[in-house]
């Protein structure tokens, strides 16, 4: 049976605490098999039959709504692709490895248009510089998030798309767990 991971936007920040174990059990009861949690940020490892990511995007976003009552976006990824987003490297290593620089993974619904994309690197600057690769935008910032003037929502609207962000070592962890 494949193993899929779901990101999921709203679980646990503004205000929207939602315990693992809780979770786990709204998966279980969607008929998900082998269901986990990956640290309380809603990242949630399961295995389904359902070979249509989009299928499943739509049924854990109706399931979370009625059972949460707010919108959950939810975001798919095969442990394979989890693999391929760890490993690709946007940016070089000295700034990669810089001190107080950090790399977040924005997962999006789909690939953003060519208009859209020109428009996100064009925030790029001396703090934040970004990325595309497929669905993932990888975003380098060169302080500490807070510190940026950048935001997911910021990037959300840029895009045109919703998104959802990890930081980089969260998404290395999973893959190196999960792939």
């Amino acid at each position: 049976m494949p193993k899929y991971i779901a990101f999921l936007r709203a679980i646990n920040v503004g205000g929207h605490t939602v315990k693992m174990d809780h979770l786990r059990r709204l998966f279980e009861a969607m008929d998900f098999a082998n269901v986990e949690t990956f640290i309380a940020s809603g990242n949630v490892i399961f295995e389904s039959t359902e070979p249509d990511k989009k299928a499943l995007e739509r049924q854990i976003e109706e399931s979370l709504q009625a059972a949460l009552g707010y919108a959950v976006a939810t975001f798919i990824r095969t442990t394979a692709e989890l693999g391929e987003i760890a490993r690709h490297k946007p940016f070089q290593e000295p700034d990669l490895n810089a001190d107080g620089n950090m790399l977040y993974i924005a997962f999006l619904a789909d690939t953003p248009a060519g208009a859209a994309r020109q428009k996100l690197l064009s925030f790029s600057n001396e703090v934040d510089e970004f990325q595309l690769n497929g669905r993932e935008v990888y975003w380098l910032s060169r302080r500490k998030l807070g510190d940026s003037q950048f935001s997911g929502a910021l990037l959300e609207k840029t895009l045109g798309l919703p998104a959802t962000v990890r930081n980089s070592n969260t998404v290395k962890k999973m893959a190196a767990k999960y792939s």
